[in-house]
């Protein structure tokens, strides 16, 4: 019985270590870390690269800036690509949107494409739970291969605004984005934001809408994530107005499991120490308001990925 049951634990050992995703970490937030973190996932990006990033509502949000990424964008031959929004601001409108790209600095490193200045297409979801398909710039289908480059941060509304989010709101269409807040209600805006609640539908939305965009790069094998842990406001790069950051610049993380790296740059919020440099709580607070880590249980459920990481730091 002893022998059997030592058998059991070995087993079960085992398989707890095959469920854990790699993510990789630097402290070093530069465009050459950039580079250097992708190299280590192991998965070159090949064919037509998307590099989806927040091109950010104002220069007062923490988008992240083209000199921090026009070292990887090249390094790839990507296209930053991104969406229209779904409220009134500075890039709901496709020549607004092209106007605050510009300004940004993006044009000057990369080739830029809003994927939706053309319309939509339909892809399909795994989970319909709430939403029977995924609404995305149509401009997406001419990508084989997809960087989901994410400034790690809150969220109004859904409390988290990582890779998941990227993946989700950030590739959904105008009309895209309002299915995913109505949960699968209306992809009219602004009737949309009538139907924002229950809080946990329009979170389990985003999972479902990331799940589609992972699925639909041949089943997350054409798809990597990286997380920036810097400039992490209570508020998204959506709101013009962002809180002013009250955490000290993390660095950088990455993964090909977008449901690890969500958990992992959330759980190294947490294992912050409070201090004169660091105030968690507002950012903590948001969170859990907003049931923002429910992202990563429904994503986890749904099988887009595991909660269960190894943390791997590619510093010396």
């Amino acid at each position: 019985m002893k022998k059997l049951l030592l058998m059991c634990l070995s087993v079960m050992m085992t398989l707890s270590a095959m469920a854990q995703s790699k993510v990789y970490v630097t402290r070093d937030i530069s465009s050459d870390a950039l580079v250097k973190i992708y190299k280590a996932l192991g998965r070159k990006a090949k064919g037509r690269v998307a590099v989806k990033i927040s091109t950010g509502e104002s220069e007062k949000t923490g988008y992240l800036r083209p000199a921090l990424i026009k070292d990887l964008v090249k390094e790839v031959d990507g296209t930053i690509v991104e969406c229209n929004t779904a409220y009134g601001g500075a890039r709901q409108a496709t020549a607004d949107h092209w106007a605050a790209i510009k300004e940004r600095g993006f044009m000057d490193i990369a080739k830029v494409d809003i994927m939706d200045e053309d319309g939509d297409m339909i892809i399909p979801v795994r989970d319909t739970t709430w939403l029977k398909c995924d609404i995305v710039g149509k401009h997406m289908a001419n990508y084989d291969f997809m960087i989901n480059l994410a400034h790690f941060k809150g969220h109004q509304m859904g409390g988290l605004g990582g890779v998941l989010k990227n993946a989700s709101i950030g590739c959904g269409s105008t009309a895209g984005k309002a299915y995913i807040h109505s949960h699968g209600i209306t992809a009219n805006t602004p009737e949309c934001w009538q139907y924002t609640q229950p809080q946990d539908a329009f979170i389990e939305s985003m999972a479902a809408a990331a799940q589609a965009v992972h699925d639909y790069f041949g089943n997350g094998e054409r798809i990597l994530y990286i997380s920036v842990m810097y400039k992490m406001s209570i508020d998204c790069d959506c709101n013009g107005n962002p809180q002013e950051p009250l955490i000290a610049d993390y660095g950088i993380l990455a993964s090909t499991d977008p449901v690890a790296l969500d958990q992992a740059s959330y759980d190294i919020v947490t294992k912050i120490h409070n201090d004169e440099h660091n105030n968690t709580k507002p950012l903590l607070d948001r969170i859990e308001k907003q049931h923002g880590t429910h992202i990563m249980e429904w994503g986890e459920k749904i099988g887009l990925g595991s909660r269960q990481y190894e943390l791997i730091s590619i510093d010396k």
